[in-house]
């Protein structure tokens, strides 16, 4: 075979066939996820949905059903935005065929989905997130008896630079400067280099930047908490229901970062129940596990006292000394009999699976699914986003049950793994000289990855 090599300035064809057009390969696990929602009527439901919220004429516009799957795509490819999105989808064949566009046909740009995700309200995506459920159920990958709550950070899409105060709009330099200016640091009328500014307002005492203070005027909704790797930012925080039987979340909901996680709790919970309930599977919730961060008395007499019937709570107490004289009855019975069950060993059992599997949903979600930065502003807008993430989980699920991977490069590992295994069958066969065609000895078959 002769050297190639590749050409500089190749005359591009003018004009090219459509029956020239290689068709795309495709992608099993795509493939099969797109046999998922056909089956499921995915596309007809999304029409129904969102029919509400489009005029009545004018220039059709993108099928809901395209949107939502370039929303899937970015937690199975680890995109977090928008436009990386747009650009994966015009990039692939395989998105294309995935989202129902041909080789020469243009997916939807980053503008038309900004464009859609103003247009539909937060319910919508409320509803898609439950669609995904009943599919979930149908499955059989649905217990909702046991349940872990936990939460996380999620950056949000502004700068601590931006902040400035509530009271009279002064950004950090120039309210840092005025500080100089009462400690007589500098002249009534001198600028202050940022140098001075930074080493001044290093060494000055009692430094504090709260949110009762500060805010962002790009993003009031995003609020200044300390991120998981230590930093300080502003962030939303997002708190996630687990059924800790199937790791299938129930409910993913999205606050401001400084929302205790005390107050959150049943809120929440009562979420995950309205989802449940939403399919139909007559389904009560009726154990709640959560970390020590969660442990309140008032907290404790809230779920008793919520629409959760019968729920009752594992959360782990920190070593305090309680005094029982403005507490009511109710309150110290809640409290004794929550410490009573995470005592036992079926509560630490429980502590521990809720520490495995609600950490695993925020790591596929967050971490590898692009949902830890978020690009966008308002806390709807972060809602909307984070729905579609917890709805992809879920779906990732169903695929791991029928395909044995929850996302593409995981499958691709899986598939890499059973060639491997193909091959130390083949080189046993041949060390035993076992004949390929024998018919007594069929469960030596090589092994294949089924779509």
């Amino acid at each position: 075979m002769a050297f190639g090599k590749r050409p500089d300035n190749r005359q591009q064809e003018l004009f090219i066939a459509t029956a020239e057009l290689a068709g795309a390969p495709g992608h099993a696990f795509y493939e099969r996820l797109g046999k998922l929602l056909a089956r499921a009527q995915f596309d007809r439901w999304a029409q129904d949905a969102c029919r509400p919220y489009y005029a009545d004429g004018g220039r059709p516009g993108i099928p809901p059903g395209v949107y939502f799957r370039m929303l899937l795509v970015g937690y199975f490819e680890g995109i977090d935005s928008q436009r990386g999105i747009a650009w994966r989808c015009a990039d692939s064949l395989s998105l294309k065929q995935f989202l129902g566009y041909g080789p020469t046909e243009s997916t939807p740009d980053h503008s038309s989905l900004t464009k859609i995700r103003q247009r539909l309200p937060e319910e919508v995506y409320g509803r898609m997130f439950e669609f995904v459920l009943r599919l979930v159920a149908d499955h059989k990958l649905l217990s909702a008896r046991e349940v872990g709550v936990d939460s996380t950070t999620l950056e949000a899409n502004a700068a601590m630079k931006s902040i400035v105060r509530k009271d009279t709009g002064e950004g950090w330099r120039e309210y840092v400067t005025g500080l100089m200016r009462e400690a007589r640091e500098i002249g009534p009328d001198e600028e202050p280099s940022a140098e001075a500014v930074a080493k001044f307002d290093k060494r000055r005492k009692g430094k504090k930047v709260s949110n009762d203070d500060w805010e962002n005027p790009h993003d009031k909704d995003a609020k200044i908490a300390k991120l998981k790797d230590g930093r300080t930012h502003l962030a939303y925080k997002a708190e996630h229901v687990v059924d800790l039987q199937t790791e299938v979340i129930l409910a993913a909901e999205t606050y401001g970062a400084n929302e205790a996680d005390t107050a959150t709790l049943v809120p929440s919970a009562e979420a995950a129940q309205d989802h449940v309930e939403a399919t139909n599977t007559y389904r009560l919730i009726s154990k709640i596990a959560a970390d020590k961060g969660y442990h309140a008395i008032e907290t404790l007499t809230a779920v008793e006292q919520s629409a959760l019937v019968g729920a009752k709570t594992y959360l782990p107490e920190r070593a305090t000394k309680w005094k029982w004289d403005d507490k009511s009855p109710a309150q110290k019975r809640a409290l004794l009999n929550n410490r009573a069950r995470t005592q036992r060993d079926y509560g630490k059992r429980l502590q521990r699976r809720r520490s495995e599997r609600v950490e695993r949903s925020f790591a596929h979600v967050c971490d590898t699914g692009g949902g830890r930065r978020t690009w966008l502003r308002g806390l709807e807008n972060v809602r909307k986003h984070h729905l579609v993430k917890a709805a992809a989980h879920n779906l990732g699920l169903i695929l791991r049950k029928l395909l044995g991977a929850s996302k593409p490069r995981a499958y691709a590992a899986l598939g890499t793994l059973l060639q491997l295994l193909h091959i130390a069958q083949i080189t046993l066969r041949r060390f035993l000289r076992i004949p390929d065609d024998s018919k007594l000895n069929s469960r030596h078959a090589p092994l294949r990855l089924s779509a």
